[in-house]
């Protein structure tokens, strides 16, 4: 590998620190589904191993960047190279609003075999290089009229979405990375390499391990079906669905809309089925109620990201996972903080 396996793009709410305890949980399964796909961080995150692999997500942007790298990975590349440039930035997104976004989906769910390269490398370079939330997302601050991009009544008239100048960008625009140790990891022996030929790198060893992996756009319930699931045998599946509470993170773009509750009640209903282990992510709290049906918790800590607000602070602290009952056990996290440590340890 000459990149780091993980999404060239930044992405609100992904879980790669999550990885190690997620896959703890699952261990070894012959099927994994992740009905949330996102920046898969926890599809490439996954041990090696032989196991059917299906991914899906509802936004269609996300979708089509995923199943254009695995068919078409240079094409992606080739549509993502490009330089930091306010306007293109702002053209683009006009584009990719205006002409895609509507159709996207359904051109996605009537033709497994559909991607659209350029719209996946544009998407994929406009997110390296937009600041905060709502790139393609239609709902601003920048929106479109119909005619042209404007700035959203109420918005104060103050240009909010420059492109990410701090740090050499983000993703793909961020500083070329180097092969080495001594604590320098890959950031050494990249001195003849351009930054095209690192474009194109990453997304060759992205398109290597999803090739085989089922992706798909739609509604979560679509993928956690038994057709999906047991038929294939011991199913591990993650879902990570907006959260309910924090304007900050990744449940801005679901909240109100009650996907984690109806993620929960599929939980509760289906937790105890010896051929599924199921990994709910939330905040503190938000899915206790499983715990009253076998689930055990385990405990992570996200990245603080650009929001340094107690919010911030306080949903980074409170991460959880919540582990279906035939998950593989921690037993020291089925105790509450409270409990002495050397009970804890007697019992392992």
């Amino acid at each position: 590998m000459t990149t780091l396996l993980k999404a060239p793009f930044p992405y609100f709410g992904g879980k790669s620190g999550a990885v190690s305890e997620v896959w703890a949980a699952l261990g070894d399964v012959k099927n994994y589904v992740e009905p949330f796909m996102g920046s898969a961080a926890m599809l490439l995150g996954a041990p090696d191993g032989k196991r059917v692999e299906t991914a899906n997500d509802f936004d269609g942007f996300v979708a089509n960047f995923w199943r254009a790298i695995a068919h078409d990975p240079d094409a992606v590349a080739h549509h993502a190279d490009w330089p930091v440039n306010e306007i293109d930035l702002l053209a683009r997104h006009s584009w990719l609003v205006r002409t895609q976004k509507e159709t996207l989906s359904d051109r996605l769910n009537a033709d497994p075999y559909f991607y659209d390269a350029k719209v996946a490398g544009w998407w994929c370079w406009g997110a390296c290089n937009w600041i905060g939330s709502g790139w393609c997302s239609g709902d601003g601050p920048w929106v479109h009229d119909g005619e042209k991009i404007v700035k959203r009544s109420g918005d104060g008239g103050v240009r909010s979405n420059l492109p990410h100048l701090g740090d050499a960008g983000r993703g793909i625009n961020r500083q070329l990375p180097h092969l080495g140790n001594a604590g320098r990891g890959i950031n050494r022996a990249t001195g003849t390499m351009t930054r095209r030929e690192f474009i194109f790198n990453w997304m060759n060893d992205l398109h290597a391990r999803l090739r085989d992996v089922r992706i798909t756009c739609g509604d979560w319930s679509r993928v956690v079906k038994d057709s999906v699931t047991t038929r294939h045998g011991l199913t591990g599946i993650f879902l990570d669905p907006p959260y309910e509470k924090g304007a900050m993170d990744y449940g801005a773009g679901g909240m109100g809309k009650g996907i984690a509750k109806d993620v929960q009640a599929w939980c509760a209903a289906n937790g105890d089925n010896p051929k599924l282990r199921i990994v709910l992510c939330g905040h503190v709290n938000e899915h206790d109620a499983l715990l009253e049906h076998g689930w055990h918790i385990r405990k992570w800590q996200a990245r603080k990201g650009y929001a340094k607000t107690d919010e911030a602070v306080a949903n980074s602290a409170g991460e959880t996972l919540w582990c279906s009952p035939h998950c593989v056990i921690n037993q020291v996290q089925l105790f509450a903080p409270e409990q002495p440590k050397q009970i804890q340890e007697a019992l392992i």
